[in-house]
C-alpha cells in the first residue's frame, strides 16, 4: 500500500513538473529580438536586432533611475503609462497592435501637421521615439555617446 501511494505521489509530482516546465518554456524571452514586422512589405533599412537581455538585465542594473519602472521603461498601456507590474516573460502586445500605421509619419513641406499623439500612431515613429529618447537620456546622464541615436547605428546595412 505504501509503495502504491509513493508511485501515485511520484506520478503526480512528475506531471506537475512537466506542466510547470511547459508553462515556463512558453514564457521565456529570447536574448535578441529581431524587430521585424509583417506590417511592412519592404524595409528600406536593415532590421534592428534588439538585445532584450542586455536592456532588461545589464543596462537596467547599471542605470536604475532610467529603469525605475522596470519593464515599463519600454512597455506601456494605451495612455502611454508604464506597465510597471510586468514580469519577465509575461505576454505583452506587439507595438503594431496600437501603433497601427506602418512606417514613419509623412515628412516634407506638403506633409500634414500632426500632434505628438497622431505621429505616434505610426509604428516606426513610436518605436524610434521610445528608443531614441531613452538613449538620449542615457547619454546625457552618463556623459557619453555610447547609446546609439542615429539610423545607421541601430539599423544594420542590408546584405545584397
Amino acid at each position: 500500500m505504501k509503495r502504491r501511494m509513493l508511485l501515485i505521489t511520484a506520478a503526480i509530482v512528475g506531471v506537475a513538473f512537466l506542466f510547470a516546465a511547459g508553462i515556463y518554456a512558453g514564457t521565456t524571452v529570447p536574448d535578441v529580438v529581431k524587430m521585424q514586422n509583417k506590417a511592412y512589405e519592404k524595409h528600406d533599412k536593415g532590421i534592428v536586432e534588439f538585445s532584450h537581455k542586455k536592456h532588461a538585465e545589464d543596462y537596467a542594473k547599471a542605470n536604475p533611475e532610467l529603469y525605475k519602472n522596470g519593464c515599463g521603461a519600454c512597455h506601456h498601456d494605451a495612455e502611454g503609462k508604464p506597465l510597471t507590474g510586468l514580469k519577465m516573460g509575461e505576454d505583452v502586445q506587439n507595438c503594431i497592435e496600437c501603433h497601427k500605421k506602418p512606417g514613419q509619419k509623412p515628412k516634407g513641406k506638403d506633409a500634414p501637421k500632426l500632434s505628438d499623439k497622431e505621429a505616434r500612431e505610426y509604428h516606426a515613429e513610436a518605436l524610434h521615439d521610445n528608443c531614441r529618447d531613452c538613449h538620449k537620456d542615457f547619454n546625457k546622464k552618463n556623459n557619453t555617446r555610447a547609446a546609439p541615436t542615429t539610423c545607421s547605428k541601430c539599423h544594420p546595412k542590408e546584405k545584397k
